[in-house]
């Protein structure tokens, strides 16, 4: 790891954890992917999947206020 890298990381690090997960995100959507497509595609099934399973009952739903209050503790 370079000495910017390290720098970056260090900086990066001290952010919120929600700025991290943004950062995350930006950081992962800039690769390019061929099968991309794909990945969508699976990603697309396992939301749907998700959702029956939410509305059959066998998925647990929690409040987003607590999914927020728990990132913020980390």
């Amino acid at each position: 790891m370079t000495a910017d890298t390290r720098q970056i990381l260090k900086r990066a690090l001290s952010l919120s954890p929600i700025e991290r997960a943004e950062l995350i995100e930006k950081l992962f959507h800039s690769f390019e992917f061929s099968d991309r497509e794909s990945i969508d595609s699976l990603w697309a099934d396992e939301a749907e999947k998700r959702i029956d399973a939410f509305e059959k009952g066998s998925l647990p739903a929690i409040s987003a206020k607590k999914v927020f209050k728990k990132i913020e503790k980390e």
